[in-house]
C-alpha cells in the first residue's frame, strides 16, 4: 500500500474541507477546516497533510512543534468515512513519524498525541505502533507518547 502525506497548499486544501467522519466519530476528531485555521495561526511550527493513497486524499493530520518542551505533537489525525477500515491510517502514522524522525521544526525525540477514551480503534493503533499512555487526562482524552 502506498500511502503518502503531501503538504496541505493552495491546490488541495478544498480536498481536506470535503474529508468526513461518520457521525460517530464527530467528537473525537476536528475537522480539516478547524485544524487549518490552527496550522495559519501556529504556521511556523506546525505542517499540515493530506494522506493520499495515489492520487487521491483519503485523510488528513497535522504536526505540530511545541517549542516550550520540546515535542512533536500530532493532531487531528483522520481518515475520510469512506476510506477506513482499509489500513491507510496506520501507513500514514508511518509516514507520519517518519517526517517527524527528521525534525523538521527542532531537536525533540518525543512525538506525543491525545485520543479520546471512547476512540477504541484510535487507541489500538496508536499502541500498535509503540505508543504508551502518560496518564495525563484531559476531559476525555488520554495522553500518548512515543520516544523516537
Amino acid at each position: 500500500m502506498a500511502v503518502t502525506l503531501k503538504c496541505i497548499t493552495e491546490d488541495n486544501f478544498l480536498e481536506a474541507f470535503r474529508l468526513k467522519l461518520r457521525k460517530d466519530q464527530e467528537e473525537f476528531v476536528s475537522h480539516p477546516i478547524r485544524s487549518l485555521a490552527q496550522a495559519y495561526v501556529y504556521r511556523n511550527q506546525c505542517q499540515p497533510f493530506g494522506i493520499y493513497q495515489d492520487e487521491e486524499m483519503v485523510g488528513y493530520v497535522m504536526v505540530i512543534y511545541d517549542y516550550d518542551v520540546p515535542e512533536y505533537d500530532i493532531w487531528h489525525m483522520m481518515i475520510d468515512e469512506t476510506r477506513q477500515g482499509r489500513g491507510y491510517g496506520k501507513e500514514a502514522l508511518k509516514r507520519v513519524l517518519e517526517y517527524i524522525a527528521t525534525k523538521p521544526f527542532g531537536e525533540s525525540n518525543r512525538v506525543v498525541l491525545t485520543c479520546n477514551q471512547q476512540n477504541i480503534p484510535g487507541l489500538r493503533l496508536y499502541r500498535s505502533l509503540g505508543f504508551q499512555e502518560t496518564g495525563n487526562v484531559d476531559e476525555d482524552e488520554i495522553e500518548l507518547v512515543k520516544m523516537l
